[in-house]
């Protein structure tokens, strides 16, 4: 293991380690702008130079391997006169565009020409090279060529992570810029990935686009519901709106990328949300209080297996649930209700389309999960249908807010076979149309729980911000109504019932809630 001294400190680290992440152990910041850690080495931005001692000229530090007794500095006066005149080249050309451009507040020049720059241009405004601006090339991006630094990450990301390289430079010297190949735009799903690693506003997302100064947001961990591949993001909100989600690094479930559907899964957390309890009277609406509905709900419930058996009531299971709200479901079912009419289906509209990356053909987070605590799907799901569609069901609970795959007509002659309904769901759809009875449930980024993603890991999401409106947590809606049963359940929030999860379910054997960490930890099952 090499030993080398950065500005006096002395730092050990693995073979292979680069001057720049060997400074990055020891606290000791580098800047760069080309460097990304899982894109190839390019060394093209020049900004990383430090002096080594015996090396006649500054190096590289991204592209130099340590070396055992290498010894480094970073803040000589000729490393930082070098820094200093990258920069200015950089901000030669670069356009007054700071007031009116979406990275102001996160952008890689702003922030080092504050650290290393703070020079006076020596070029006049009007003999700056001109660009084209505001292009739109396919995807969820648009180029402004007079912003790029040329860094060509985004052209590294496209050849060595998509494979579709649509991106190339054009041109010389300080007519150089990205583009795409006529007629040819951006054609891959993972698009957005390229706003994320744009060190400048060159690049920008279409959907986030001058909808929010990026100072005003607040971040919090949480993991994407698009599918059953768990990418871990941070949800980015102003109150409790939800503006966009990126991606958090996880080598062991989607390294430091995302897919473009995933990205928009956020909007269903601030659209179309269901925020007030309500029932259905004679085909209106009519608002209710949860202290009168809770009782009502599990009231009818149970009267209907009581008057008509167990057999005659049903409950359908949500995987876009969390594993906490499955295992209570459960209880709720066949310990409260004693039903067998229990089950799921990771089955939804459009489903299908994958790839051989982050996208999986499942588009639900918790599949895996709702498998693994003996909630039944497939055959079990299809008989209970069938069942529904023959009449033989009174009363009938819906966690989610669809029936599987079938359309909102399909879904509303379903439903309109029981006589009573009831929701737990976020967002108005068939569900909430054809329900007796709605309960409005906080959506993932208003509550926190575990999802166990295809590959059998656990992670956890965590709540940014309180429920709008009048919605309650999930868990908070299953104890009282299974309390109101009998069912003398003390849980108080989402560590609680996971300690539950753990104890009584051998997939899940030795997790704790406090200990999952970022990262997750693999089941048993």
């Amino acid at each position: 293991m090499p030993t080398l001294t950065i500005n006096g400190m002395t730092v050990d680290v693995p073979q292979g380690t680069s001057i720049l992440d060997a400074a990055k152990e020891a606290g000791i910041e580098i800047p760069y702008y080309c460097y990304h850690p899982k894109l190839s080495i390019a060394g093209n931005c020049r900004m990383c130079l430090v002096e080594v001692e015996k090396f006649a000229k500054l190096q590289t530090a991204c592209s130099t391997l340590v070396n055992d007794g290498m010894v480094v500095r970073t803040d000589t006066e000729k490393v930082r006169k070098a820094v200093t005149g990258v920069l200015e080249l950089m901000l030669i050309h670069h356009p007054i565009d700071c007031p009116i451009c979406d990275q102001a507040g996160e952008c890689g020049l702003q922030n080092y020409y504050m650290k290393f720059g703070l020079h006076k241009s020596r070029y006049a405004l009007e003999d700056k090279v001109r660009k084209k601006k505001v292009q739109d090339i396919g995807g969820q991006i648009v180029l402004d060529a007079e912003r790029c630094i040329l860094c060509s990450r985004c052209v590294r990301f496209l050849a060595e992570v998509t494979g579709t390289r649509e991106l190339e430079f054009f041109h010389r010297g300080d007519h150089s810029e990205i583009s795409i190949f006529p007629g040819k735009p951006l054609e891959n799903n993972y698009t957005g990935n390229l706003a994320d690693i744009c060190p400048v506003g060159a690049l920008t997302s279409k959907d986030f686009r001058f909808k929010c100064r990026v100072w005003f947001l607040k971040a919090f961990d949480s993991i994407c519901t698009g599918c059953s591949k768990g990418c871990n993001v941070d949800a980015h909100h102003k109150g409790d709106i939800l503006y966009r989600l990126k991606p958090r690094w996880n080598d062991a479930v989607n390294q430091a990328w995302m897919c473009d559907f995933g990205r928009l899964t956020y909007k269903a957390m601030n659209e179309a949300r269901l925020l007030t309890p309500f029932v259905r009277e004679e085909g209106a609406r009519k608002i209710a209080a949860w202290g009168s509905l809770l009782p009502d709900v599990a009231f009818r419930l149970k009267a209907a297996a009581d008057k008509g058996g167990t057999d005659r009531v049903a409950v359908i299971a949500s995987p876009q649930s969390s594993n906490e709200e499955l295992y209570l479901l459960r209880r709720f079912a066949t310990e409260l209700l004693a039903t067998r009419n229990l089950a799921f289906t990771h089955r939804v509209a459009g489903d299908g389309f994958s790839d051989d990356f982050l996208i999986r053909a499942d588009k639900n987070p918790n599949s895996r999960g709702a498998q693994l605590l003996g909630i039944p799907d497939g055959a079990a799901f299809d008989a209970l249908v069938s069942k529904i569609d023959a009449g033989g069901i009174d009363a009938l609970l819906v966690f989610g807010n669809v029936v599987g795959a079938f359309s909102e007509e399909e879904t509303a002659a379903l439903l309109a076979k029981v006589p009573y309904v009831a929701q737990v769901g976020t967002n108005e759809g068939p569900v909430s149309k054809a329900a007796a009875a709605v309960l409005p449930s906080a959506s993932v980024a208003e509550r926190g729980g575990t999802f166990t993603n295809h590959a059998g890991r656990v992670q956890r999401f965590r709540s940014g911000f309180p429920a709008r409106g009048k919605a309650k947590n999930p868990v908070e809606i299953l104890v009282a109504l299974g309390n109101r049963l009998g069912a003398g359940w003390t849980f108080a929030g989402e560590a609680s019932v996971f300690r539950a999860v753990a104890e009584s379910e051998a997939s899940f054997a030795g997790m704790s809630y406090d200990t999952i960490g970022m990262f997750g930890q693999v089941t048993q099952g």
